[in-house]
């Protein structure tokens, strides 16, 4: 019995400790998502545009950014351009998390925006619409009901490797843990509750993205 409260009354120590640093978590995944989102959809129209040193740049761009695991680029981003440039821990977090993602936002865009029949782009042009109003008002607005769910996996994902940035002293959920531990050497415990705080907010998403999913599905 007193090993059950003493267990207690650490896991609610421990949860109280770790929760304040839940809205950062959020936050440093919210920002860098969007960033990621915006700037790939950038790169996709880039790659599908019809001039070749935009469609090589944005080659280059995904092909190098896929291929380097996103924890060096934050050593190359914090510790490399973030001396140059001067930047603090937060936005070399947010800046390395969002241009890594914003690799395969691109060709998530890209994929949906190709699974639009071409017949939409000549029935746009018969009606006297430009490309990019085609691309704008008929293409993409359509598109979007295709890429909802792999932007949600990549969501999920992101606020995962969110816990990368711990690694250069932002402090977010898990390098709250790594500081309970530090002072308290509770291995075990720490590391049970904030698999369990990242696992309920990976739940969360997964139950809005259905919810996203069954209300943008076509009848």
């Amino acid at each position: 019995m007193d090993f059950i409260v003493k267990e207690s009354l650490l896991f609610w120590k421990i949860i109280k400790f770790l929760l304040p640093a839940v809205p950062s978590t959020i936050y440093i995944t919210l920002l860098s998502f969007i960033f990621a989102l915006i700037l790939g959809l950038i790169v996709a129209l880039m790659k599908l545009s019809h001039v070749k040193i935009l469609q090589i740049i944005a080659r280059v761009y995904v092909d190098v950014l896929r291929g380097v695991p996103l924890l060096v680029q934050i050593f190359f981003i914090y510790f490399g351009l973030g001396k140059i440039l001067k930047l603090s821990q937060f936005p070399a977090g947010i800046i390395a998390i969002s241009i890594c993602y914003s690799a395969y936002m691109s060709e998530i865009f890209r994929a949906g925006i190709l699974a639009i029949p071409k017949g939409q782009n000549d029935a746009s042009s018969s009606l006297g619409m430009t490309s990019w109003q085609t691309k704008w008002h008929v293409i993409l607005p359509q598109s979007f009901r295709i890429v909802v769910p792999p932007i949600f996996n990549d969501f999920i994902a992101c606020l995962k490797d969110s816990s990368l940035v711990s690694i250069i002293g932002l402090r977010e959920l898990t390098r709250a843990g790594r500081e309970f531990y530090s002072s308290y050497f509770v291995d075990f415990e720490t590391w049970f509750i904030v698999g369990l705080i990242y696992l309920i907010m990976t739940l969360v998403l997964s139950k809005l993205s259905r919810y996203m999913e069954k209300r943008l599905k076509l009848p």
